[in-house]
C-alpha cells in the first residue's frame, strides 16, 4: 500500500470512527496502519476528559470492530487491531490535548527554538498558562512547535491535579 493509499485509509477509518467513539465519549487521537509481514496493524488511540479505563478502550475495540465489519475500509488483507490510549509519548497538539494533562509537567519547545518545562496550570482554546520555576507564563498554541507531558516519578504534593499520575496510570 502506497504512502497516499495508507493517507487516504487512515483519514476514512478517523472519519468512520468519529462519531460511533464519540457515542462513547472517547475522541480518536491517532489511526495508524503499519505493515507486519502479510498482515497490517491497524492502531487505534482513543481519548476522554478524565483519562481513558480499561472498560473505555474494551467497549471501544467493539465498537471499532463492529464499524471496520460494516465497511469495507480495510480491504480484504489481514489486519490486527489494536485499541491503545493517547499516551504519555503523543505530543500535545490540541488544546484539549492540554487540558486533560492540567496539573502534568511538559517540555516545550517554542517557535523560535527555546524549551522551557512547566507544570499546566489551565489550558483554553488559544493558549496555555504554564508555572515555570514558581511563576506564571502564558503561551499561545501558535508559539509552541512541539510539547511533550514529562514522565514524573515520586513527585510530592497531593494536590486534585495529581491524581493517579503519581502512580503513572493515565
Amino acid at each position: 500500500m502506497n504512502s497516499a493509499s495508507q493517507d487516504a485509509t487512515r483519514e476514512r477509518i478517523e472519519s468512520a470512527l468519529a462519531e460511533p467513539l464519540g457515542a462513547l465519549g472517547l475522541d480518536v487521537e491517532a489511526v495508524e496502519i503499519t505493515p507486519a509481514g502479510k498482515r497490517r496493524v491497524l492502531r487505534v488511540a482513543v481519548d476522554k476528559d478524565g483519562g481513558v479505563t480499561l472498560d473505555d478502550v474494551a467497549d471501544a475495540t467493539r465498537e471499532v470492530n463492529r464499524v471496520l465489519d460494516e465497511s469495507d475500509v480495510m480491504g480484504e488483507q489481514p489486519y490486527t487491531l489494536e485499541v491503545t490510549s493517547r499516551g504519555v509519548d503523543r505530543p500535545l497538539t490540541l488544546p484539549r490535548h492540554w487540558r486533560r494533562n492540567a496539573g502534568r509537567l511538559v517540555k516545550v519547545t517554542r517557535e523560535d527554538g527555546s524549551a522551557v518545562t512547566g507544570r499546566i496550570l489551565e489550558a483554553g482554546e488559544e493558549s496555555v498558562a504554564l508555572e515555570v520555576t514558581g511563576r506564571r507564563t502564558d503561551l499561545p498554541y501558535s508559539g509552541v512547535r512541539k510539547a511533550l507531558v514529562q514522565v514524573e516519578f515520586n513527585r510530592k504534593g497531593t494536590g486534585a491535579a495529581d491524581g493517579a499520575d503519581e502512580e503513572g496510570e493515565d
